[in-house]
């Protein structure tokens, strides 16, 4: 059960991409600011504070997928073409990986 639950926690790595699709998703809607990303992540389920928000923001606009504009963050053209590519490859994926989990018992029976 203690393993259980130490693998219930998303790898930081597998997180922080989840975090700049959902960061892209919302920059698609509208304009990102550092205190309202943080709050929705949270309800999203991720645990982050101010200054992992900031420094996930600042790495998308390192890549020229934002602009940053006073406190604000915007989805460039690349932002946008990123964020395309990410659907498509999103769909696919899920197709894939959303089937149910077969057991171990089951492999074995087949």
């Amino acid at each position: 059960l203690n393993r259980w639950r130490e693998r219930k926690r998303m790898r930081a790595d597998v997180q922080n991409l989840f975090i700049g699709i959902h960061m892209l998703y919302h920059a698609h809607e509208r304009d990102l600011t550092i205190s309202e990303m943080q709050p929705e992540l949270e309800r999203q389920g991720y645990k982050v504070g101010d200054r992992e928000v900031k420094h996930e923001l600042e790495r998308l606009t390192e890549e020229n997928f934002l602009t940053a504009h006073g406190e604000g963050y915007s989805l460039t053209g690349a932002g946008i073409e990123e964020f395309k590519e990410i659907q498509s490859k999103l769909k696919d994926l899920c197709g894939e990986v959303l089937k149910p989990v077969k057991s171990k018992k089951e492999d074995s029976m087949a």
